[in-house]
């Protein structure tokens, strides 16, 4: 009930009748939902609490273990988001990131990424120096035998990132999709199967047990960023007033050709910030 009059139904802020999401000067939340933001972080760098969180869950889920090499694959934030949470939980292995572009390439690096790969050859390559052979079928794409990921985090979710993440595991290896995948119109499982391959989806955050404690994705993001230090305010590549939305969801959508990683509208904000800079200082808080 607010204000004597019952909400109508629904899940999700945003996505609610009575309830909108935070593209507003203002937004409607119950105390629940808010969690206090400790001044030592920029705004650039508490408003990517929420993308943190979805990689933080994915690996509190399924750990990785310091003796075995991990993948991510993925270009964008909850790729970004997942390096750095690997890292963050404290391990301290090998960690293969594969991204596009060049600047990709560096942030992926900064996060804590111990090398980048291209899709393709370069990919191919990382996983034959893993002790992977090659094989050509007569009918069908290379396989490969021996070697490959203990642990890889798909945080793309389409048929060819998949397919890469099972045909790149090692025997007995875990695969978290954390890319929203949907309905696939052909997928082969035999990697599934002949190779007792763990396969699991992540979504979102919750209640986690960290450090023997029960606590919100949220909190815990936000402690690590504190301890860690990480500058994770440079996944921040555009940013927009309220009133430039379409434009926003323009560099959003044509990453390639705007260059974005993570794009923020900046609630207040009177004139339009730089678009191919980083966002980077105290501004009005972002959504």
């Amino acid at each position: 009930m607010v204000a004597g009059r019952r909400l109508s139904a629904g899940t999700t802020v945003g996505y609610h009748r009575d309830l909108r999401g935070g593209w507003g000067e203002t937004v409607m939340a119950h105390e629940a939902q808010v969690f206090p933001v400790d001044d030592a972080l920029s705004d650039n760098a508490a408003v990517l609490i929420e993308p943190l969180s979805i990689g933080m869950h994915a690996v509190l889920q399924t750990p990785p273990k310091d003796h075995e090499p991990v993948l991510v694959i993925g270009s964008g934030t909850i790729a970004m988001a997942t390096i750095w949470a690997v890292r963050a939980v404290g391990y301290q292995g090998f960690l293969l990131a594969q991204v596009k572009r060049d600047h990709e390439r560096e942030l992926a690096l900064t996060m804590g990424a111990s090398e980048v790969v291209a899709p393709g050859p370069e990919a191919r390559q990382a996983l034959v120096d893993t002790g992977s052979f090659a094989y050509m079928p007569i009918v069908g794409p290379e396989v490969f035998a021996g070697g490959g990921f203990p642990l890889i985090y798909d945080c793309v979710g389409n048929d060819s990132s998949l397919s890469q993440s099972l045909r790149f595991s090692s025997p007995r290896g875990r695969v978290v999709v954390i890319g929203c995948v949907g309905e696939l119109k052909k997928l082969d499982l035999t990697f599934l199967w002949a190779r007792e391959l763990r396969l699991r989806g992540s979504v979102g955050y919750g209640q986690e047990t960290w450090r023997g404690e029960r606590r919100h994705t949220f909190e815990i993001a936000h402690d690590l960023l504190l301890e860690t230090g990480t500058p994770v305010q440079e996944m921040v590549t555009h940013a927009f007033p309220l009133h430039q939305y379409r434009d926003a969801l323009k560099a959003a959508a044509n990453h390639r050709r705007s260059g974005a990683v993570k794009v923020i509208l900046q609630p207040g904000a009177s004139s339009p910030p730089n678009p191919a800079a980083a966002a980077v200082g105290e501004r009005p808080r972002p959504t």
